[in-house]
């Protein structure tokens, strides 16, 4: 198995991205968890979402930007992407990250550049969500959110929570107090034991803490995960106190539980899929697989479901 030190350095070799697409297995791993490099090729995977009962959001791969340029460039791929939701009729929304907009340069061009992204959005009916990264842009990735919150709708712009940070259920209380949509998941990245719980089970109570929290507040949620212990928490707890299921949506990644997807639109739930794409894909997988071993296995597991 490569060492995360191995997996980083080879996260910053994009010029390596074509060599290792050549690979069976790695092949395999790109086209199973990435939709493609154009937003065309990611129309086409929602739409096929679509036709299997799901809703999507669109993630174009890119993060800490280091030039105002670039940042620029990101802007544009989202107000164009907008558009293409209105001109094919996919059910979609998108998701940004705030460090592709520019945060690590400036919050304030990251919080210009994010709300040209939702002003457009708002204006067509559609709903944008501001990812959550690593721990050092948790409060500056709230602080833009809640400016854009002040200016737009509940329905227009959400915001991201992580149940591996012990921070989350702080934020999720005051947050809900604007109040804010939020997406519920786990959390991908390498963080000291200072932020974060350490072990999975720690982890695994806490996203149910903020589970129960966030369901019993009346306003609509992603619950975003792959793991059959959290959904069925959801699902139960849900029953036990009468929520319905059009109150909150369920959220999972392209590629990943495919048939668990499909399942779960079929048995009458909301089923969000992030299809993730765009020329960054190999940066991006590279630096996930080197931050957490888990998420190689995680990845691998999932090629054979």
């Amino acid at each position: 198995m490569l060492t995360r030190n191995a997996l980083i350095y080879l996260s910053r070799q994009e010029g390596l991205k074509e060599f290792a697409a050549r690979f069976g297995l790695f092949k395999r791993l790109t086209t199973r968890f990435i939709a493609g490099e154009s937003s065309d090729q990611a129309v086409a995977a929602i739409r096929d979402l679509n036709t299997r009962g799901c809703t999507a959001s669109f993630d174009h791969l890119n993060e800490s930007v280091g030039a105002i340029a670039e940042s620029e460039a990101e802007v544009c791929e989202y107000l164009d992407v907008l558009t293409r939701i209105d001109e094919t009729g996919i059910d979609s929304n998108v998701s940004i990250k705030l460090t592709q907009f520019g945060l690590e340069i400036d919050p304030e061009l990251a919080y210009r550049n994010a709300r040209r992204v939702v002003e457009a959005a708002a204006g067509r009916g559609n709903f944008v969500r501001v990812d959550m990264e690593g721990s050092n842009v948790t409060q500056a990735t709230i602080e833009v959110f809640r400016r854009l919150r002040a200016e737009f709708g509940l329905n227009d712009v959400g915001i991201v929570v992580q149940s591996y940070l012990y921070r989350t259920m702080d934020d999720v209380r005051d947050l809900l107090k604007i109040p804010a949509r939020i997406r519920l998941c786990k959390g991908a990245y390498n963080e000291p034991p200072e932020v974060a719980y350490p072990e999975k089970k720690a982890v695994d109570d806490n996203y149910v803490r903020v589970m129960q929290v966030l369901l019993s507040s009346g306003v609509y949620h992603g619950i975003a995960t792959h793991d059959p212990k959290m959904i069925n928490a959801t699902i139960e707890f849900a029953q036990r106190e009468g929520i319905d299921k059009d109150a909150f949506e369920f959220q999972m990644l392209f590629g990943i539980r495919r048939d668990l997807q499909e399942q779960m639109a079929r048995d009458g739930y909301h089923m969000r899929v992030k299809v993730q794409y765009g020329k960054h894909w190999y940066p991006y997988f590279m630096r996930r697989l080197a931050e957490r071993p888990a998420n190689i296995w995680f990845v691998l597991k999932n090629l054979f479901k």
